[in-house]
């Protein structure tokens, strides 16, 4: 593989350094190479309490702050990510692995939540209406919900923080936000960003730390918190929702997902592949709404499937950083473990392997872009969420058999329609039982529109509206009439 630019690496390095945040503490490696880039501070118990604390006391007066005044930090701040937008990008590919197109893309997409929440700033809700029995007036309004603890993923460093930041600032709540250890340094760099925008330094702070239980049970028992919103495992959710519980938590919880992906034989075959390669091989298969369990009807499944594979292996491996690369690195070690581990396991099953399957040779944690066929529909791979560049295909007869295996599993995070129908489009979608539906397009998420999912995979929402609604309290005022 080519090496990367070296170039990229050092502009990346210095926005590091411009950080900094010492020599010692929890290593940040570059998942393409295997090279230490920085270290981030391991807080312990008391430093959590301390900064939740200083936060709590700065959300006083930020509550008390006006929505334009709210809005104009962050639309200060949505400035400041655009003309540092090729930093942040470089970043992300040095600690995340994504190409560095597609982490241009994310921060594009993780802005674009900036400047939604600037405008819905001012467009925080109410309403007033007549009691029906005409005694009295009432009024509803809403408030800050108070201190939100923000817990993100490794995968999508800048658009998972800023999904949640900026909602918490636009409602006037104080934030504290836990990065994933894999890629802190995308996060301090935003909220550094952010506090040269005109956030209050104590307002929002980021913590690392290499015990992701021990920061749970202090921040989420913490007597000034009283948001949780987190994006990862439904696992680890679970436990959450139970620390959340103790101290009834307002809860946001967007996690696993295992997303169906159905192409119907009235589909445009070669859209369809280009889709589906976008669902699948966005951010190396790494996200929560990659197609999982890719369903074609028989009708189109061998055209399919042969323009599918071409796609696939058109695509080139390397180097986040390395020019013309079309997937970079997986996240660590144990990633590519498990991707060679999901496709021997899908083979004994009775898959065809078509193309991939493999690790190739040299530093770096990379996997091949891999395409299954015929998976088999009870195949292991089937309950998985794969979290890399494996497409399992299976075949299937009629819509409603593709339905009901597409709803045969506890997650409900995203799906896939693809038909040049568009009652066939509305009819699916609407059968599915997910959060998100992608209809003839493999990335269907927009700052604008209410993310989340049904099911195992989560509650509440975020982006749009209701993602704003998810930091706020609704209170009613009853005024009696003369």
């Amino acid at each position: 593989m080519a090496p990367p630019d070296s170039a990229g690496i050092e502009r990346a390095d210095d926005v590091v350094r411009g950080l900094d945040l010492g020599d010692t503490g929890i290593a940040v490696t570059d998942p393409g190479t295997g090279e230490t880039i920085a270290h981030v501070p391991d807080a312990h118990s008391t430093d959590i309490t301390r900064t939740l604390g200083a936060a709590h006391r700065a959300g006083a007066d930020w509550a008390r702050t006006t929505p334009r005044e709210r809005s104009n930090v962050l639309h200060r701040w949505w400035e400041l990510l655009n003309e540092n937008a090729e930093e942040i990008a470089l970043l992300i590919t040095r600690e995340m692995g994504k190409t560095l197109p597609e982490a241009r893309g994310e921060v594009k997409y993780g802005n674009d939540f900036v400047r939604w929440y600037a405008e819905q700033a001012v467009r925080s809700g109410g309403n007033f209406q007549e009691a029906p029995d005409g005694g009295s007036r009432i009024v509803t309004r809403r408030s800050p919900v108070g201190l939100a603890v923000l817990i993100t993923p490794w995968n999508f460093p800048l658009a998972m923080a800023t999904r949640k930041i900026a909602p918490a600032l636009a409602a006037g709540c104080p934030a504290v936000i836990k990065p994933a250890t894999a890629t802190p340094l995308t996060a301090y760099y935003a909220v550094q960003l952010a506090h040269e925008a005109g956030v209050p330094e104590d307002l929002v702070q980021v913590v690392t730390t290499s015990s992701s239980s021990m920061f749970s049970e202090t921040a989420l028992r913490d007597e000034y918190t009283r948001k949780v919103s987190f994006t990862g495992s439904t696992e680890v959710g679970r436990t959450l929702l139970g620390l959340a519980s103790e101290r009834v938590l307002r809860t946001s919880m967007e996690l696993g997902g295992n997303a169906p992906l159905i192409v119907f034989d009235d589909a445009d075959v070669e859209r369809a592949a280009a889709g589906a390669a976008a669902a699948k091989l966005r951010n190396g298969g790494q996200s929560c709404i990659a197609a999982n369990r890719m369903y074609v009807q028989s009708g189109i499944a061998d055209d399919f499937v042969s323009a599918y594979r071409e796609q696939m292996e058109s695509v080139r491996i390397g180097h986040g950083l390395t020019e013309g690369v079309g997937i970079g690195a997986l996240i660590n070690e144990a990633a590519v473990r498990d991707m060679a581990g999901l496709v021997e396991g899908a083979v004994e099953d009775g898959a065809e392997l078509l193309t991939g399957g493999h690790a190739p040779e040299g530093a770096g944690n990379y996997f091949e872009p891999t395409v299954l066929d015929r998976v088999p529909p009870k195949a292991r791979i089937t309950g998985t969420e794969i979290f890399g560049p494996i497409a399992a295909i299976q075949r299937f007869d009629d819509e409603d058999e593709a339905i009901a295996r597409a709803n045969d599993t506890e997650f409900g995070l995203a799906g896939y329609v693809f038909t040049e129908s568009l009652d066939r489009a509305f009819r699916a979608a609407d059968r599915l039982e997910t959060g998100l539906v992608g209809i003839n397009q493999g990335v269907p998420s927009n700052a604008a529109a209410p993310f989340g999912g049904v099911k195992q995979s989560g509650l509440g929402r975020e982006g749009g509206a209701e993602g704003l609604e998810e930091y706020q309290n609704i209170r009613f005022y009853n005024i009696a009439s003369r």
